[in-house]
């Protein structure tokens, strides 16, 4: 698989020999689903609570007597059909929604995101991206005479300049290549790797 590598101005010059078990994979739309799912699903904190009828506060003193008023039958205020009353199922910190995803299973998936990236020419590649100082006016400056405005950087390490110049930047993000994931890759319009990244990437995946 060829990639293109782009100069300082966005333009391709050369292109980069890449593995075709990573960058040439046949599309699998099942599979990455199922690897975006698992992803988001395993980031989940799961600390949401919610009260039983048991947990809430409430009186136990019947609302009002059984027969002769007009009303619903009502025994105490905690019921889940009233207002401030508990939950029939509630949700409860303990719940786990982990999903198991196998680790060949995770690298093909991210190979076959990596490979449709490639085909519809939003994957580039360059020789490095740097900045001198950490300052959001050079990131941006960088961006724009390469044409770009909107993009996930990905680099063989994040240093601090670049780190501190991206992140006021709304729709660019800046991340080392061994913490890729399947989210950023299909949300961003364009992924931008460095030659090294792109080597780590093929060691990751293979």
């Amino acid at each position: 698989m060829e990639l293109q590598v782009l100069n300082a101005e966005g333009k391709a010059q050369t292109t980069l020999a890449a593995s075709d078990e990573v960058f040439a994979r046949e599309y699998n739309e099942a599979l990455i689903h199922q690897v975006v799912v698992a992803y988001q699903a395993n980031g989940r904190s799961g600390n949401r609570a919610q009260k039983t009828r048991a947990e809430v506060r409430h009186s136990t003193k019947k609302p009002w007597r059984q027969k002769g008023t007009g009303n619903a039958r009502a025994g105490m205020t905690s019921s889940p059909l009233w207002r401030g009353g508990g939950r029939t199922f509630p949700n409860k910190p303990d719940e786990n929604f982990s999903h198991k995803l196998n680790r060949k299973m995770y690298r093909a998936g991210m190979a076959s995101i990596l490979s449709q990236l490639a085909r519809e020419d939003r994957l580039h590649v360059v020789d490095s991206f740097a900045v001198d100082a950490p300052k959001t006016k050079l990131m941006a400056n960088v961006l724009k005479s390469m044409g770009v405005s909107e993009a996930l950087i990905v680099t063989d390490a994040v240093d601090n300049n670049l780190y501190l110049a991206s992140r006021n930047l709304p729709n660019v993000a800046v991340v080392a290549a061994h913490n890729v994931d399947p989210v950023s890759l299909v949300s961003f319009s364009r992924v931008i790797m460095t030659k090294a990244a792109v080597a780590k990437i093929e060691e990751s995946y293979k």
